[in-house]
């Protein structure tokens, strides 16, 4: 499920309402605005990834505070504006965990459908002591062959990296 779109255009805040109309590449529907003629696009957001390898070769996997269950997942977050996708990540790693990268290499870039997002996941070589930022309750360090991967957005992405490390990802089942 998409997060809900807008309901009232920001501009004039009358309701919108869905809209058939014929664009580049054929007819799409999208939320117009039938007084101020405002377009919601709906279009995903970016958001950046890190799969965080400390010098010794484990990955650190944190749980979000938010989050109810036990889930590990990668570091992520949203692009400033301003920013390079690089520059962000190693801002969201230092931000969430306080750790310094070294390096960063592109993995790939998946699609969340779900949140309707464009995930761009990076390796990060990291150093350093590891201090979590409130957004985040706990981590735990895995070494590459005991991670266990999820099907979705950055789920992917890591068992991509798990692949070009020599490795077979396990999945989980279900998140």
């Amino acid at each position: 499920m998409t997060p809900a779109p807008f309901t009232y255009c920001p501009v004039c805040a009358t309701a919108l309402a869905p809209r058939s109309e014929v664009e580049d590449g054929g007819a799409k529907t999208r939320l117009r605005c039938p007084a101020c003629q405002f377009t919601h696009w709906n279009n995903p957001t970016p958001v950046l990834a890190a799969i965080v390898e400390m010098p010794d070769g484990r990955v650190l996997l944190a749980r979000n505070a938010a989050w109810t269950n036990r889930m590990f997942a990668l570091i992520t977050g949203f692009m400033e504006a301003g920013e390079t996708p690089e520059a962000g990540i190693a801002r969201e790693v230092a931000e969430e965990t306080g750790l310094t990268v070294t390096s960063l290499s592109l993995v790939g870039v998946h699609d969340f459908q779900r949140m309707n997002q464009v995930v761009i996941t990076y390796h990060a070589r990291c150093e350093g002591t590891v201090v979590l930022s409130p957004e985040l309750a706990e981590y735990k360090m895995f070494a590459p062959a005991n991670i266990r991967c999820w099907r979705a957005g950055t789920g992917l992405a890591l068992a991509d990296w798990l692949r070009s490390q020599g490795y077979t990802p396990q999945f989980i089942e279900s998140v």
